[in-house]
C-alpha cells in the first residue's frame, strides 16, 4: 500500500468532519462526492444544490452537506464569533454579517465553532484569500506564532539510499519568503509534528544552509547562517526532546559518510528526514529539484501552525489533490 493509500486509510478510521469552500467549482464537486464514496471524510460543501446541479450535473451528491451561507441559519452565530474576532481591528457588526456570507470566510468560521474538524480551500481562490480568514478568526495554535507549510516527498518505488524512510518533509516552501530565526524554529517545530502525524515518521530535523557547523560565514553581509544557527537553539529549547540539529548542507544531512564527518557525535547528520530550508527561495527550488530530477510526489502544500487544520489548493489542482489534501486535513485534525 503506497503512503497516499496510509494516509487515505487512516482518515477514513477517523471519520472526521471538512469543509470544501468551493461549491462553485466542478474539481471541487467532484471531490466531494469521491472522497464521501470512498468514506475518507465526511464532507460539507459550500454552495447550493441548483448551482452544484448546474456545473457537475453527472455527480451524485448523496452523503455530502450541502450549506449556503445565502440561507444557512448559522450565518448569524457565524457573523457573531466574526465580530468578537475582528472587532479590535475595527470591523463593525454589520460588515461581518456582510462578511460572514463570504464561503471562505464562513468555512472558516464553521471551524472556529467546531462544526467541522478541517478546512480545505483555494482551488479558485488565491493563497491570501484561502488563508487570511484562518489568520483572522482561526489563529496560530498555542505557543506557536508562525503559519508555515511543507511538501510530503515521497520516494519512487520507495527506493532512496539516503531516505530510507522512503518519505522526507521539505519546509518551508510556499509561505514564509525570509523567516526569522524564531520562524524557522516554530517550522522545524510543526514539520517535526506533520512527519509524525501526517508521514508516519520519527522526525530527525535537519536545519539547512550553505554552510555545516561554521563551515561557512556570512555575518558580514547577510547573515544567514547565523541565523540558522539561532534557529537551532532557539527550537532546541522549545521541544528538547525533539531529534533537531544544524546547520548542516544537505549532503551533511542525509549522507552518512559526510554526516560523519562534518559533524561528528550528531543524531541528526546523515539521516535527517524533515528538512528546514533557510528561505523560500531555497525551498521551492528543493522541492522541484526532488520531484523533477529525483522523480518525489510532492503532496502539499501542507498548512503547519493554525490552531485547527486549514489547507490551501492550487489552482491548478486536479481530483486527486483535492481528495489528498482532505485526507491529509483529517489526519491533523484533533
Amino acid at each position: 500500500m503506497s503512503l497516499l493509500d496510509q494516509i487515505k486509510a487512516k482518515a477514513a478510521a477517523r471519520k472526521k468532519t471538512i469543509v470544501l469552500c468551493e461549491g462553485e467549482d466542478k474539481r471541487v464537486i467532484e471531490a466531494a462526492a469521491r472522497i464521501t464514496k470512498e468514506g475518507i471524510a465526511k464532507i460539507v460543501l459550500i454552495g447550493n444544490e441548483a448551482e452544484c446541479k448546474k456545473v457537475a450535473p453527472e455527480v451524485d451528491l448523496t452523503g455530502v452537506t450541502l450549506i449556503d451561507p445565502l440561507t444557512s441559519a448559522k450565518t448569524a452565530e457565524y457573523a457573531a464569533i466574526l465580530y468578537e474576532a475582528r472587532k479590535a481591528k475595527g470591523m463593525t457588526e454589520e460588515q461581518a454579517k456582510e462578511q460572514a456570507k463570504d464561503r471562505t470566510i464562513f468555512g472558516a468560521l464553521m471551524l472556529k465553532a467546531g462544526d467541522v474538524d478541517g478546512y480545505v480551500s483555494g482551488a479558485c481562490h488565491s493563497t491570501a484569500n484561502t488563508l487570511r480568514p484562518g489568520l483572522q478568526v482561526v489563529k496560530t495554535a498555542p505557543g506557536i506564532k508562525t503559519v508555515s507549510s511543507c511538501f510530503i516527498m515521497i520516494a519512487p518505488d520507495n527506493k532512496n539510499p539516503y531516505n530510507p524512510d522512503g518519505v522526507a518533509v521539505f519546509a518551508d516552501c510556499a509561505i514564509n519568503i525570509e523567516p526569522t530565526a524564531e520562524q524557522l524554529a516554530d517550522i522545524a517545530i510543526t514539520s517535526a509534528k506533520t512527519a509524525k502525524s501526517i508521514a508516519g515518521i520519527e522526525p530527525r530535523v535537519a536545519m539547512l544552509s550553505f554552510s555545516t557547523k561554521g563551515s561557512g560565514n556570512d555575518d558580514k553581509f547577510y547573515q544567514t547562517v547565523p541565523k540558522v544557527q539561532q534557529a537551532v537553539e532557539i527550537a532546541k529549547a522549545a521541544a528538547p526532546d525533539l531529534a533537531l540539529d544544524g546547520e548542516f548542507q544537505f549532503d551533511a544531512a542525509v549522507a552518512p559518510e559526510v554526516g560523519k564527518l562534518k559533524a561528528p557525535g550528531s543524531k541528526v547528520a546523515g539521516c535527517a528526514n524533515v528538512f528546514v530550508f533557510p528561505n523560500i527561495n531555497a525551498g521551492n527550488i528543493g522541492y522541484k529539484i526532488a520531484q523533477r530530477f529525483g522523480g518525489y510526489m510532492a503532496i502539499g502544500p501542507v498548512c503547519q501552525g493554525f490552531a485547527k487544520p486549514l489547507n490551501d489548493l492550487s489552482r491548478g489542482c486536479n481530483v486527486e489533490d483535492i481528495v489528498a489534501t482532505v485526507a491529509v486535513t483529517a489526519l491533523q485534525a484533533e
